[in-house]
């Protein structure tokens, strides 16, 4: 099994990247899965999409769809992709340590 390292942060992940036991999940180790996707810094819009994305995950098992991420968090589309530019599944699924979403290529 694949393992990330990014400063003192060593998390399981599997082939894509994704967390392998997304209840390790912390803000420590989100900040270093962004570097992983051409994220440098997470502002407080990172932080909205993040904190919606683990807790619709945390509720319901699953990723939301796309359409009621921007929906509920306010962000067009082309907002979510500025913020986490490989998209809303893969990048920033990813950096809130949610498990790879059904789809995602």
């Amino acid at each position: 099994m694949p393992s990330f390292q990014y400063q003192d942060v060593s998390i399981e992940v599997d082939e894509d990247g994704f967390m392998e036991k997304p209840e390790l999940w912390s803000e420590r180790i989100a900040m270093a899965l962004a570097s992983t996707e051409q994220v440098n810094e997470l502002t407080e819009a990172h932080w909205k999409v993040i904190n919606y994305l683990r807790s619709y995950y945390q509720k319901f098992g699953i990723a939301p769809m796309i359409r009621k991420l921007c929906k509920e968090t306010g962000f067009s589309l082309k907002e979510i992709y500025d913020l986490f530019p490989s998209g809303p599944a893969k990048g920033a699924c990813k950096v809130a340590g949610l498990a790879k979403p059904t789809g995602c290529v």
